[in-house]
This record gives C-alpha cells, structure tokens and sequence, in this order.
C-alpha cells in the first residue's frame, strides 16, 4: 500500500474497516509501514518470526524490539526534514539466518549474548505485550527516560 496516493489508501482502509464491521470480518493485513496498519492488536515479524505482538498503542508508544524502533522510525513525517531511518546492513539469508536473534547484525543494540545458540523466546510484558529480545528491558527503559 505504501506506493499507491494517500488519498486511495485512505479509501482502501476505510473499505476494509466497513467490511470488517458490517459483515464482522477480521482481516490480516501485512505491510512493512506500520502507519497503514490499523488494528487493536498487531505483530512485527523480522525473516518470518514474531518479535513483538500487542495491541497498537503499546506497540507504538514503547516498542521493545529494536526492529520495530526501525519501521516506526520509517514512517513518514512531513513535519520532519530529516531522512527517514534506516536499518542498518543487509537483511539475512533467510536460508540461512544468524545463530541467535536473526535481527543481531543489524541491530544498534547488539551484544555477544544476542548472537547465542538458541535466540530469545517470545516473552510477555504484560497487557499482551510480548516481545522476542535479550535486551527488550534495556531499550523499553530508554524509552522511559528520554527527553521529549
């Protein structure tokens, strides 16, 4: 949906939202522009795995994973001047993908134990937030205390 005007996006969520609560659809609605997705919950997936799932606005305000720190930050601002963010380096074979957190070798987080044998299990947060990340407690908590 990212490369049609914004003005048929609109009309094509707003059609799916009608669906959905006239005739009491659910839908899956996969993208990687998180500004699309309108829904009560929602899942990022990095080379085919859930690395963070809740509803919307905890998702949003406290992202806990560093891969969806990167797609919000993608999102297009035209209030902001600056580029748009991007994840470092190359996405991975997914064939073939890095021993521990697939997202290590992009991540600005990364230690050596995000590079261990077996990856981090998805773990709730509470309210449904759950998060696949050694360091989730760490990113979550810079969040807190950055200045606004």
């Amino acid at each position: 949906m990212s490369a049609l005007d914004v003005s048929i996006r609109a009309q094509i969520i707003n059609l799916l939202l009608e669906l959905k609560d006239t005739l009491g659809l659910s839908y899956i609605m996969i993208s990687h522009d998180l500004g699309v997705v309108d829904s009560d919950r929602e899942a990022v997936r990095y080379l085919g795995r859930i690395v963070e799932s809740g509803h919307w606005r905890e998702i949003f305000e406290r992202p806990a994973h560093p891969y969806t720190r990167a797609l919000i930050a993608a999102i297009p601002d035209p209030l902001r001047r600056a580029p748009l963010a991007t994840a470092k380096g190359e996405l991975p074979n997914p064939l073939a993908p890095p021993q521990g957190c697939a997202f290590s070798p992009r991540c600005p987080h990364a230690e050596a134990v995000c590079c261990s044998e077996p990856g981090p299990a998805l773990e709730t947060r509470g309210d449904g937030h759950a998060v696949r990340c050694w360091r989730a407690a760490e990113i979550a908590g810079e969040l807190a205390t950055a200045p606004a």
